[in-house]
């Protein structure tokens, strides 16, 4: 039922602000961008979209927006993660009866739960909210490690769909990838790493949710479509292509750099919420280097 539903480039869209403010304006123009650029799923209120740093009511709003300008036309995979399971099914009934398609949920930070633990979050979460989930591991976030027999465990639970994999490690990524297909053949694994979007994709993953594409949402789109059209050796291209412009991306902490970028490309105001703050002045110089070199600026 929910296979491919959120395959191909998936933007984990930055929150715009405005003296303090969510800048309605400015998230409605960035999805009718990403639309028209080819972007395939908008991913609101994850760690790119400072989930961490908007309310509750925040929180809904930013994904109401989304869906009510989405329209439908693509999918809409809200981030309704929380380190408190409760919370997480809170906000995960909340963005179902908004209307988003599907929640992403991340493994729970700080408390760093046992990988029984892990287990029984996400399969709360899963049998309390009948919402198509994807699972989202960041260790280098959240300080926890979801191992592949966690994720395979997950994967018999009919409404987990897939994983956004942003371990950094290719060889746990590959063994998430051949443990989960053997429980479930359509269950999809999503590149959450920019550097490492086709190796994981050749691995068998079917997409990225990425930070990149917020900047050239066009390149990440065309990279899918050029892989699945059996056009490897072109997709291969852009993907190098764009390495120095993934790593600018993490000059600091994201969502930093991909706001600052955004700024200077004149889509949206430079405002970020405590405890993230403006870029350093010889970073921001790196990646306005960068971005003239794309001729984005």
């Amino acid at each position: 039922m929910f296979q491919g539903m959120f395959q191909g480039s998936a933007v984990a869209l930055v929150t715009p602000f405005k003296n303090g403010e969510i800048d309605e304006k400015t998230l409605r123009d960035l999805v009718e961008w990403h639309i028209a650029e080819g972007t395939d799923v908008i991913v609101p209120c994850g760690t790119t979209g400072e989930s961490a740093t908007i309310n509750y009511e925040e929180h809904d709003r930013v994904i109401k927006i989304v869906v009510d300008q989405v329209k439908k036309r693509i999918p809409v995979l809200a981030g309704t993660g929380s380190n408190a399971t409760s919370e997480a099914i809170e906000m995960t009934k909340h963005a179902k009866a908004i209307g988003a398609d599907g929640s992403l949920q991340v493994t729970p930070y700080y408390n760093k739960p046992t990988q029984e633990g892990l287990y029984r979050h996400f399969k709360t979460i899963a049998e309390a909210v009948d919402l198509p989930m994807m699972l989202y591991n960041v260790p280098g976030r959240t300080s926890v490690n979801m191992l592949p027999e966690t994720s395979a465990r997950l994967a018999s639970i009919k409404n987990i769909i897939g994983i956004k994999e942003a371990s950094g490690n290719l060889d746990q990524v590959k063994k998430v990838i051949e443990l989960c297909k053997n429980v479930r053949p359509d269950f999809q694994i999503l590149s959450g790493e920019d550097a490492q979007n086709l190796e994981i994709i050749e691995l068998g993953g079917v997409g990225m949710i990425s930070v990149t594409a917020n900047v050239v949402p066009g390149k990440l789109a065309q990279m899918w479509d050029l892989y699945r059209a059996g056009k490897k050796v072109e997709a291969q291209k852009i993907h190098q292509e764009l390495q120095p412009l993934h790593a600018a991306m993490f000059f600091e902490t994201n969502p930093i750099p991909a706001k600052t970028a955004l700024s200077m490309m004149g889509k949206i105001g430079p405002e970020m919420r405590l405890p993230l703050c403006e870029m350093g002045k010889e970073n921001s110089e790196r990646l306005k280097k960068v971005l003239q070199e794309f001729k984005l600026v």
